[in-house]
């Protein structure tokens, strides 16, 4: 008789699973089901612990976010623009390491309290720069949003790196849209170069921060 034992089923386990199994079927394909297969179990095994997708979905942004953290290096001397520029990098970095990877962040909830330590440190260098909380929150929530909102279109075009979607060449674009010029020109800014595009992005809203709450 085998004396082998399976590794047991639990959260972090079906969570890991599953981001494995993201970047192969994306996220419209991704099926407990298919989760359940993948770890030789029977489908019902896991609604023992998710009760349907959006639970798995939150379980896999927390699981996402940890990586996230343990592969940012933060500096306690930080400004405050180079924790924004420093956190959101990292956001984008996580992000683009699964297909769909912003689909399932945003408007997931994470299972646990261990995101806490970060957003304290985060208020923290912002408040300590002259922010208030409010006006914190509100800097470091516009970030994220950008962040995630820029991941998200940026996946729809190149959904891994080195694919990209059909309907995006650049300069059939700029052929069929050679009636209006500055259109056409534009679809290079917008459809490639997308590390710069980020960057650009990203310092804009820094900037706007500073120039609204009078920081520097």
């Amino acid at each position: 008789m085998s004396t082998e034992r399976r590794t047991p089923l639990d959260r972090e386990r079906v969570a890991r699973t599953a981001l494995r199994l993201l970047n192969e079927v994306g996220l419209d394909g991704l099926t407990l089901r298919a989760i359940a297969k993948e770890l030789d179990v029977k489908a019902p095994a896991l609604y023992w612990h998710f009760k349907d997708k959006q639970a798995l979905l939150d379980e896999m942004a927390t699981e996402m976010y940890r990586r996230m953290v343990a592969g940012t290096v933060f500096d306690p001397a930080d400004t405050w623009r180079e924790r924004l520029l420093k956190a959101n990098r990292g956001l984008r970095a996580a992000l683009l390491g699964y297909r769909d990877g912003a689909k399932v962040f945003s408007g997931s909830r994470f299972t646990g309290t261990e995101h806490a330590r970060g957003m304290e440190e985060h208020l923290r260098v912002l408040t300590a720069a002259g922010l208030s909380l409010a006006q914190a929150v509100n800097a470091a929530r516009t970030a994220s949003m950008f962040t995630i909102g820029f991941v998200t279109e940026e996946q729809g075009v190149v959904p891994l790196p080195g694919e990209r979607r059909e309907g995006y060449d650049v300069a059939e674009r700029a052929r069929r849209m050679a009636a209006h010029p500055l259109a056409a020109e534009a679809g290079q800014l917008l459809f490639d170069d997308y590390d710069e595009q980020f960057e650009e992005g990203l310092a804009l809203v820094i900037a706007g921060v500073g120039a609204r709450y009078g920081i520097g």
